[in-house]
């Protein structure tokens, strides 16, 4: 099925993020993804929540991502939220200056232009708003959502006149810069759903500030080890150009294929088995209707709906939809999503390493550099629909548990909490990493408690692709909390089996957690 014309653009098109992506796998430039990073790579700070920021272009998929994602404000510390600019988006400087993108497709397709397809920068504050209307209800069942007010005060427009225009310090950069340089020590997680400018005009501002200081080693050693960029698609040069070289040792999370399952190109990633989980039936009974304004907001295909300032967002022409075989309310794509996916601990513990492998995905470290995670397609999982190894099925696999959990979030917009749904909270009932022996008989004990008292479900998998013992493990009462497996005899000393506890109530939508435990074969 052929989902769009060449040429048509399609909130960030099918074909330009297809083409660009595998041309950024060919140059080597910044993709990033929602997975996790090594243990050894950044201090973990468990008993806090990971702080991030947002910059955003404003594109259609962008806007439902922060939909989304205000729905899941409690899980993480939004720090920021700050307007940005790309290769598909800029306001221009008022001048009427003409300006030819730097990347290939854009300067192709649009040639001299003195603006881009600009969304305006009140849109947050708008989608706020509708949160605000839900907030009261949110709070209801469960604690940490931030005030609309405080989240109003973190919006800082960045650098936006230009794709890649970091040539001054914006109240955006400068936010940013403020949070690089202050005195806590964890994390910051810099989502970067456009353009990654802003970015590199905060980082270069500090470059010019303490450069030719006595303080610059120890001030660039705080910020490298503080940030870690986190993107969907280069969507300008400013990373190449100015981060790579000048940053080294910032992390750097990319990807190029997992996320494709959230994003435009879906219709053809998904197994025809996972699809109603993003058909329109499905998002007009959970999420379009029925849940207050912010999901009322949602946009969808052939909803009539059209995002203001971008001419070329024509998804909610019902008439468009047909053409391309699709159906009012299918969803169109939320391809920054993974981004705070990887954010919410849901037991998988990925934030802990990215090859361990989650809700936002997973990926390896780059055989050539230590500071930056990929996936590409050589990182895989086996997709049972297809019966074969399928490079975004590390993302694909978590779309039923992510949608169930979604819809559960909508209600929580307008339910009382007793009408609502809510998550198991699941536990281990010994360590989670297990050192053990070849044809060693090793239990494996979990438990689980439901808030709302459903029933639950246990199950036991080994998650294959992420272990560095190539077989199959034989668990025994996987559909237990209590089960145990035997080591095989041909394990080898060092191997790593991953095995997870799933547990999922009984209640519609019903939803999921999980536990890990990692046992490390000793000789």
């Amino acid at each position: 099925m052929t989902l769009f014309k060449p040429g048509m653009q399609a909130g960030k098109p099918l074909f330009k993020r297809l083409k660009q992506s595998q041309s950024m796998r060919k140059s080597g430039s910044l993709v990033v993804l929602a997975l996790g990073i090594s243990a050894s790579a950044i201090a973990q700070f468990p008993s806090t929540k990971p702080r991030t920021i947002v910059t955003t272009d404003g594109e259609v998929d962008d806007v439902d991502t922060f939909i989304r994602m205000l729905l899941y404000s409690n899980e993480f510390d939004i720090v920021g939220l700050v307007y940005s600019s790309s290769q598909w988006h800029y306001k221009g400087d008022g001048k009427g200056t003409k300006f030819t993108s730097e990347m290939p497709n854009t300067a192709k397709r649009y040639g001299e232009r003195t603006e881009l397809r600009w969304p305006g920068t009140t849109w947050m504050e708008e989608y706020i708003d509708k949160y605000a209307n839900v907030y009261p209800n949110l709070i209801k069942h469960a604690k940490g959502y931030p005030t609309p007010d405080y989240l109003k005060s973190l919006v800082r427009v960045g650098n936006i006149d230009f794709e890649g225009e970091m040539s001054r310090d914006t109240e955006g950069s400068d936010f940013i810069k403020k949070i690089l340089l202050d005195n806590t020590s964890s994390p910051v997680y810099l989502q970067i759903w456009g353009g990654t400018n802003t970015v590199a005009r905060a980082l270069k501002s500090i470059e010019d500030q303490y450069k030719n200081s006595a303080d610059w080693a120890k001030i660039a050693k705080k910020v490298s080890d503080k940030a870690i960029i986190y993107a969907v698609l280069d969507q300008d040069a400013t990373y190449q150009k100015y981060i790579a070289p000048n940053w080294p040792q910032i992390k750097v999370l990319y990807n190029s294929d997992q996320f494709w399952s959230f994003a435009y190109l879906w219709p053809r990633v998904v197994p025809a088995e996972l699809k109603p989980y993003l058909g329109g039936k499905w998002f007009a009974e959970n999420i379009r209707f029925g849940h207050g304004p912010l999901l009322e907001s949602y946009y969808l295909w052939g909803d009539g709906k059209k995002l203001p300032g971008d001419p070329e967002h024509t998804h909610g022409d019902p008439e468009e939809a047909k053409k391309y075989g699709l159906s009012q309310y299918d969803f169109i794509s939320e391809g920054d999503s993974p981004a705070f996916f990887y954010l919410i601990d849901v037991g998988l513990r990925s934030m802990e390493d990215v090859a361990y492998g989650g809700w936002g995905g997973r990926m390896v470290k780059s055989p050539t550099n230590p500071y930056r995670w990929e996936d590409g397609k050589t990182v895989t999982d086996y997709n049972p629909y297809t019966q074969k190894a399928d490079a975004a099925y590390p993302q694909t696999r978590w779309i039923p548990v992510l949608q169930s959990d979604f819809a559960a979030r909508a209600d929580w917009c307008v339910k009382p909490y007793n009408e609502a749904n809510h998550p198991p909270v699941v536990k281990l009932n010994h360590a989670p990493n297990l050192r053990v022996k070849p044809g060693q008989n090793v239990t494996l004990s979990g438990s689980a408690t439901d808030p709302d008292g459903d029933a639950l479900s246990y199950r036991w998998w080994q998650y294959e692709e992420v272990g560095s013992y190539s077989g199959k493990v034989a668990i025994q009462n996987g559909n237990q909390a209590k089960s145990a497996f035997t080591v095989p005899k041909d394990a080898k000393s060092g191997n790593k089996i991953h095995l997870i506890l799933e547990v999922t109530d009984a209640k519609a939508p019903r939803l999921t957690r999980y536990q890990r435990v990692i046992a490390t074969v000793a000789e």
